[in-house]
């Protein structure tokens, strides 16, 4: 039986806690398990079935991996990255506001412009949680528009960032997530509007159309742009109007 969008929704938090936070942050903010007081945190079968295929997981040095979530992260091309160092407070996620937190996603096509995106905004101060794919081996671009969307709308990042071939399939798997505006973007002008009159908070971008100069312009700009608010909260209310008349 598939899980219920309650329980993706708390597999994807388990994970994001077990990955971002920190002790020095506080404890965790679900009780902890016997496997866990021992002080050695766990990855398990749940924790890998939440990321989407082809991505990375950084395993802390010391973590326990369950023989079940080598097999699954196997079966789901997931690399687990053993031996990981723990963030450092000045880059955790725990230390960044969710506004400086992007989700950033991609396909196998977008895979390229996605690295070049990511070293773009780390170097511009964003903290980026990288959803995978980690090569250009062929993968379905919907699990990582989910990926990217599902942390956005859970409030973990404000905003995402999705690359594929076109940049239109990533935006409509994207928007069918509740809570998600996301909005295919190719210049400048695109960008602003976007986010000042239509509030949208993940951004798609077609590798196949567009350069990474270009990209990553458009990239920075949408970041930076602010909603306009004033006339234009009255028409985005009314989107969110529409998305509850299907989601109550």
């Amino acid at each position: 039986m598939a899980p219920t969008e309650a329980e993706v929704r708390e597999i994807v938090r388990r994970v994001l806690t077990r990955l971002v936070e920190s002790p020095a942050h506080g404890a965790p903010s679900r009780p902890e398990s016997p496997r866990r007081s021992t002080g050695r945190a766990m990855i398990d079968e749940a924790a890998v079935r939440a990321l989407a295929p082809g991505s990375r997981l950084a395993v802390p040095k010391g973590a326990l991996v369950t023989p079940l979530a080598r097999q699954v992260a196997q079966e789901r091309r997931i690399l687990l990255d053993e031996g990981a160092p723990a963030a450092s407070p000045a880059r955790s996620s725990s230390a960044a506001s969710p506004q400086q937190r992007v989700a950033l996603g991609a396909d196998h096509g977008g895979y390229p412009l996605k690295e070049t995106l990511k070293a773009h905004l780390q170097s511009l101060g964003y903290e980026v949680v990288d959803c995978g794919t980690n090569s250009t081996d062929a993968v379905d671009y919907p699990d990582f528009a989910y990926a990217v969307a599902q942390l956005v709308a859970s409030g973990q990042c404000a905003n995402g960032i999705v690359v594929d071939g076109a940049g239109i399939g990533s935006c409509m798997a994207a928007n069918k997530v509740p809570g998600v505006r996301a909005a295919l973007c190719y210049d400048h002008a695109t960008a602003v509007n976007s986010r000042e009159h239509n509030h949208a908070n993940v951004l798609t971008l077609g590798a196949g159309l567009i350069g990474a100069n270009l990209a990553k312009q458009i990239a920075q700009t949408w970041l930076a742009t602010p909603y306009g608010s004033g006339r234009h909260a009255t028409r985005v209310e009314k989107i969110k109007a529409i998305e509850k008349r299907f989601t109550k």
